[in-house]
């Protein structure tokens, strides 16, 4: 983030527990308007604890600001109003429902003119979705379910969308196609957080990065610096 630049999110020593094993610990982090950061670390490292901490999943000692609001005592519908968005990592798509109806539920929050607009936004990114609007989400390939997932959040015309894997179990071909619209967003103001297992791919995409290491950041930079790092390349890339 530039100096002098204020934060479009901020986390403040964060602490996440699960009874007495605590998964994050003293976290701080802040997110730049139009930013992508990007969160590395092995499994187990609170990557995922941290998402839902944000978006208010699980409870989080410390401090979450989200466009200047302090978002402590917001339930996740608020957060989600307020420009906050999640895509977690095995989706939570309602596989009985349409296409359609799983999208409708991304705008329960914002009036039908403007959930129109974004019907149309969201079909224009992903044409697939309007070719299956009238399909159950779960007989969609695991690509459609991924992007379904996206255009849900989209819905609600978020400032910030956060990613917790959304490459897994997908196919080669289908990762890079999930990566270029996520690059797309970011290219049209929307500012990212990016959970991914591709760590190369993701330190690429990343203005910035963090690393977590057993609930705690070790490291943070440059999405470029951190990927010519040395105990980067070691740890997470195999070089």
């Amino acid at each position: 983030m530039n100096p002098g630049t204020s934060a479009l999110l901020s986390v403040s020593s964060a602490h996440v527990a699960y009874g007495k094993v605590e998964a994050v610990r003293s976290v701080s982090l802040d997110v730049g308007d139009n930013e992508i950061v990007t969160i590395i670390g092995a499994n187990g490292a609170g990557k995922t604890t941290l998402l839902n901490a944000i978006i208010g999943s699980l409870p989080l000692k410390g401090r979450v600001t989200f466009a200047g609001q302090d978002m402590a005592r917001l339930e996740i519908e608020d957060r989600v109003a307020a420009g906050l968005s999640l895509v977690p990592e095995h989706r939570e798509l309602f596989s009985t429902m349409t296409v359609e109806d799983n999208l409708q539920l991304g705008a329960f929050r914002i009036a039908k003119a403007i959930a129109a607009k974004s019907f149309e936004r969201v079909y224009a990114l992903f044409p697939r979705l309007k070719e299956r609007r009238r399909q159950l989400a779960g007989t969609l390939s695991g690509g459609e379910q991924q992007m379904l997932a996206i255009g849900r959040c989209l819905m609600g015309q978020p400032d910030l969308i956060m990613f917790d894997e959304p490459s897994l179990g997908l196919a080669p071909a289908v990762v890079q196609e999930v990566f270029r619209t996520i690059k797309r967003l970011n290219e049209r103001g929307m500012t990212v957080i990016l959970v991914e297992q591709n760590v190369a791919v993701s330190l690429k995409l990343a203005s910035r990065a963090y690393v977590l290491e057993n609930g705690r950041v070790v490291m943070a930079g440059s999405g470029a610096a951190l990927l010519g790092d040395d105990r980067i390349r070691q740890a997470y890339l195999g070089l």
